[in-house]
């Protein structure tokens, strides 16, 4: 069964609007699993413009499903991810100028670098992800690296619509079953919402969804455990 993993990075996204101390991210990581959520999915970025290295040690001592950090590969994550020890890291590509992760990591130009961070991760007992497009070469090389785990960019996918969304959902079948032939964990987000998340969900052997932003911006007409719980509801009822 799908399970769901939910980011949080927005209700931190609020808190620094206006620099003060809410709304908790970690405070709604606790609703979020009350809803049903399987884990819980935070993204420190290199600009600290939402989570921030407080809320991530706190979540770490606090939720009671698992944690999943979203990170650059850069020394300083590196550092800070050996002291958290989270549950896994997903590997993201990042650019300060953008508003959201655009695009999925470019493996083929970093692997070597990438071998010797992923290895540096392993040697920890992280389990590590790489957030790629899905790409049978981007499948090959994050088999190469050593990741244990994809994550499937589907932000094209949300994007299209008709036909070029169902070509687009086809490509991502096809690359979970590759994925999945070369021994790879399965999961999927970006850009998923109450409306698209289904056909995604029901993939054979797709492992977890991870959904941030339709369920936060859901939390604000019915709160976060509720949306959490509709959105649960949705991707287990294949």
């Amino acid at each position: 069964m799908t399970t769901l993993g939910v980011n949080i990075d927005h209700i931190a996204n609020v808190r620094q609007a206006r620099k003060t101390i809410e709304p908790d991210p970690v405070q709604f990581a606790f609703l979020a699993e009350l809803g049903g959520a399987d884990s819980i999915t935070v993204h420190l970025r290199e600009d600290r413009r939402h989570i921030q290295d407080r809320d991530i040690f706190l979540l770490r001592k606090t939720i009671k499903t698992k944690l999943n950090l979203e990170m650059a590969a850069t020394e300083e994550m590196l550092e800070i991810a050996k002291k958290l020890l989270p549950d896994y890291i997903t590997l993201v590509p990042e650019k300060r100028e953008e508003v959201t992760t655009e695009g999925g990591l470019n493996l083929k130009s970093n692997v070597k670098y990438l071998k010797d961070f992923v290895g540096n991760l392993k040697d920890s007992n992280i389990e590590i992800s790489a957030f790629i497009d899905p790409f049978s070469d981007q499948i090959k090389y994050s088999k190469e690296i050593g990741f244990n785990f994809v994550e499937l960019h589907t932000g094209k996918y949300s994007e299209l619509k008709g036909y070029d969304q169902y070509k687009e959902l086809q490509r991502i079948i096809e690359a979970t079953h590759e994925a999945n032939d070369l021994g790879l964990v399965v999961n999927a987000g970006h850009g998923l919402n109450y409306f698209n998340v289904k056909k995604i969900a029901s993939i054979n052997n797709m492992n977890e969804l991870n959904i941030g932003h339709s369920i936060v911006a859901r939390a604000l007409a019915v709160g976060l455990e509720k949306s959490v719980r509709e959105m649960k509801s949705l991707i287990t009822s294949n």
